[in-house]
């Protein structure tokens, strides 16, 4: 699979390295204007902050989980992880190399995550059966996910024992004390137990017995378990090629004001993975994909008149943790509120329709 894309116009070449939340926007943005090759271990993407509604009703999946060429009509996509980069070409596991004349790095975190969309879609089928037929579930881990998950089972599934083990003193420690508590104190009304300062050994219950055991001794009874902790940063591949220079000692990637990573001019970073100190989510990841999106156009613009490069600056920072279909608890630069006035903002679509549009894709249609 040698030289992917070296009949391209020359000075064009963009490659697009991890097909999550900012890549897809910036592959589905260039392809117009440059050649735009889509490198990603998976046939599609994902509206993460959505997963957790799939586990309660599958059939929501099938507006969140997008095939890349769908969306990708004029670009090609590679679907295989980066393994290197030089200074011209990106190399994949399955041998492909890649000649680029801008590359942007949007890998994300870390994640073994089936390569089609069939195959996710009946992993939240078969998701979904498990929790349907337990009468008791244990929830480890009380960030976003964590704590979205238990909201969903405890609403759509009333009936069922939810237990929530948080090995923080508490809940989303990436927001306020405040939007933690309000969301602790609405999962208790849902009758949600929920355990802080303590971690459960997965291996404390042996095959046949489901009981847990806590890092307090306490025992849980649970039918199933859900892993919900963070993922490490996908950049650690990153240390084998030309940018090793571009990490600093967390493993993230330095960037500039125009996202370009420390020392290179024609190489960006956007999501995750960059060591901008602000929150780490969607909508961000998709400012970053906008700004490097004009800058490569203004970089591959051959008009005598000199544009001015846009820089990144972070906004004003708004977090929404959605608690089941109507209810979710808000974190604005001056105000913190629960409930179904802020519900109304994300837990009903979970923005599902406008990250769709703005991948040029029919909000409500199911197809990816």
């Amino acid at each position: 699979m040698e030289g992917i894309g070296s009949s391209s116009r020359q000075g064009r070449r963009v490659v697009v390295i991890g097909g999550g939340i900012g890549g897809s926007l910036a592959a589905k943005s260039l392809q117009f204007d440059a050649d735009v090759t889509l490198i990603d271990p998976k046939e599609y993407f994902e509206i993460t902050w959505a997963s957790l509604r799939s586990m309660v009703e599958p059939s929501f999946a099938e507006r969140t989980l997008i095939n890349h060429k769908s969306y990708l009509k004029n670009g090609r996509v590679v679907t295989s992880p980066a393994i290197n980069i030089t200074e011209t070409d990106v190399t994949t596991a399955d041998g492909a190399v890649i000649g680029y004349d801008y590359l942007v790095i949007a890998t994300g975190h870390n994640d073994l995550l089936p390569k089609t969309r069939q195959e996710k879609l009946s992993q939240y089928q078969a998701e979904y059966e498990k929790i349907k037929s337990s009468g008791s579930v244990l929830i480890v881990g009380g960030g976003p996910s964590g704590v979205e998950l238990a909201a969903e089972i405890a609403v759509d599934f009333p009936e069922k024992k939810v237990t929530l083990v948080h090995k923080g003193a508490r809940l989303l420690e990436f927001v306020g004390e405040k939007a933690a508590d309000k969301a602790f104190d609405w999962l208790e009304s849902k009758k949600v137990e929920v355990i802080l300062n303590q971690s459960v050994d997965l291996n404390s219950a042996s095959d046949g017995n489901k009981t847990y055991r806590t890092s307090g001794g306490e025992t849980i009874h649970a039918d199933c378990h859900f892993l919900c902790v963070g993922k490490p940063l996908s950049s650690q591949w990153l240390s084998g090629t030309v940018l090793r220079d571009g990490l600093d000692g967390k493993g993230r990637v330095m960037v500039d004001e125009f996202l370009r990573i420390k020392d290179r001019k024609n190489v960006f970073a956007i999501g995750d993975i960059t060591n901008i100190p602000e929150m780490k989510q969607g909508y961000i990841a998709e400012n970053h994909a906008n700004v490097v999106v004009k800058n490569i156009k203004v970089m591959m613009s051959s008009s005598g008149r000199k544009k001015k490069m846009s820089s990144y600056k972070p906004g004003p920072e708004i977090a929404i943790v959605s608690l089941g279909r109507k209810d979710s608890v808000a974190q604005f630069p001056f105000v913190t509120v629960v409930g179904c006035l802020p519900g109304l903002i994300k837990s009903k679509d979970l923005f599902v329709g406008k990250t769709r549009k703005a991948r040029g894709l029919n909000p409500k249609l199911v197809q990816g």
